[in-house]
């Protein structure tokens, strides 16, 4: 006889919809402050955190009308190295600072322009000659200059989800919806909590409602994976992110000896890998170390990252027992600790914790119309 579901409800403090970086992040950190977490996820670490490259690039991954943002890129990156040392694992962490290239006259001033609106914000940098390139990378391609920036750093995110995921408690089902105080499940069980934390990227307008989707938009990346032959390692020490006669390209370089290059941007419905852009990607790469023709391609994976319209994360409240956390887009793996601070406050009883630029609510409150914003108007989060 079937156990009805309500008997086989687990009880606890936090449920965390979605095991990516971010959900895997803050469940982490809260069970670490001694509370009882389950994560929720039929598939974990298979999203877009299996695909990103992992670059921690508060610098090299500024966009012109990101400053806000970037101030919490750097605040997060300033927290990845005790992170990083609390995990206690090989999660690929490396500190050895990225290089920012350009292949053309064109680039380089795009990139000059770049850094100068940094400034204000007294990020190091350092110019980079094509002899000083050649001397530090000599795989590189001649003729290339730029910067080095020694404060962005890579992890490997798949090494990291599994770090995380080793001491987390998980129920490998999907969330079907929620209601006060509960998350129903699609085996028919359900999980009682005190607070709900969701964190399943795009997939959150399918638990909160179809006014979040406006708000949230899927971006596909094709990422690539390729190995090294021997007579070849080390083929580059650095990360090395360039523009390439005005297309963006990056490599980076695993401790296990493999490249990653990435990443395109599509905001198609296709979830597989574009040919398209996969030529493009190493086209451009090759235009930068010409030895990626020698390299066996291993994997081309597409995935979606969850997007805002101002490239901000949507991190908050949404109602007294709901915490929302998703549209990290290109950051997620850099903004993980610092989204696991920001959700212990908040679970805690911190409500101003959120930064301005990240509330969920900001932009209905944007419109200036004195209207509460939907995602606060009932106990399930909607």
């Amino acid at each position: 006889m079937p156990v009805p579901a309500v008997a086989r409800a687990r009880v606890v403090d936090v449920a965390v919809i979605g095991a990516g970086v971010i959900g895997l992040s803050i469940a982490w950190r809260l069970k670490r402050a001694g509370h009882s977490v389950l994560i929720i996820d039929p598939d974990p670490g298979s999203g877009a955190s299996f695909a990103a490259a992992g670059m921690l690039a508060p610098v090299t991954e500024f966009h012109f009308q990101e400053q806000a943002l970037q101030e919490q890129l750097l605040r997060s990156a300033a927290l990845w190295p005790g992170f990083a040392s609390q995990l206690d694992a090989d999660i690929g962490y490396c500190a050895q600072g990225t290089l920012l290239l350009g292949v053309d006259a064109a680039d380089r001033r795009a990139l000059v322009e770049l850094m100068a609106a940094q400034s204000e914000l007294g990020v190091p940098t350092q110019a980079v000659s094509s002899r000083e390139l050649r001397s530090q990378e000599p795989f590189l391609a001649a003729g290339l200059s730029g910067h080095f920036v020694p404060g962005d750093h890579q992890v490997d995110p798949r090494k990291l989800c599994m770090a995380l995921l080793a001491g987390l408690d998980l129920v490998r089902h999907r969330a079907l919806r929620l209601s006060p105080g509960k998350v129903h499940l699609e085996d028919g069980s359900s999980v009682l909590a005190e607070q709900v934390v969701v964190a399943n990227g795009v997939a959150a307008a399918e638990l909160l409602g179809p006014s979040l989707a406006p708000r949230l938009r899927p971006v596909h990346g094709d990422i690539l994976r390729l190995s090294v032959p021997g007579e070849l390692s080390p083929l580059l020490s650095h990360t090395v992110r360039a523009l390439v006669r005005g297309s963006s390209v990056y490599l980076v370089p695993r401790q296990d000896g493999s490249l990653v290059i990435g990443a395109s941007q599509r905001e198609d419905a296709s979830s597989l890998p574009s040919a398209g852009a996969v030529y493009a990607l190493l086209r451009d790469a090759q235009a930068l170390l010409p030895a990626v023709a020698e390299l066996a391609l291993n994997e081309v994976t597409a995935r979606a990252r969850p997007a805002t319209v101002d490239n901000a994360p949507l991190l908050g409240r949404v109602s007294e027992q709901v915490l929302l956390a998703t549209g990290f887009f290109r950051h997620g793996v850099l903004l993980a600790p610092l989204a696991a601070e920001i959700s212990l406050q908040l679970l805690t009883g911190d409500p101003a914790a959120t930064p301005l630029g990240f509330r969920p609510q900001r932009f209905r409150e944007k419109q200036g119309d004195g209207r509460r914003s939907p995602l606060l108007d009932r106990g399930t989060g909607r």
